[in-house]
């Protein structure tokens, strides 16, 4: 169940994002984004569970 909580958590924050990106609101940089989201989606979980 976790799990499948996660991946709607990481398709609607991506989601999010994206359309900050398209309204211009988030600047269009594929760096920092992919370190964005890779922070939230798998770097928080890394940590937390000390992996």
């Amino acid at each position: 169940l976790s799990y499948t909580r996660h991946e709607l958590f990481r398709r609607l924050m991506c989601n999010l994002i994206g359309n900050w990106v398209e309204n211009g609101q988030f600047p269009n940089d594929e760096k920092a984004l992919k370190k964005i989201v890779e922070g939230i989606s798998y770097n928080n979980a890394k940590r937390y569970f000390n992996l």
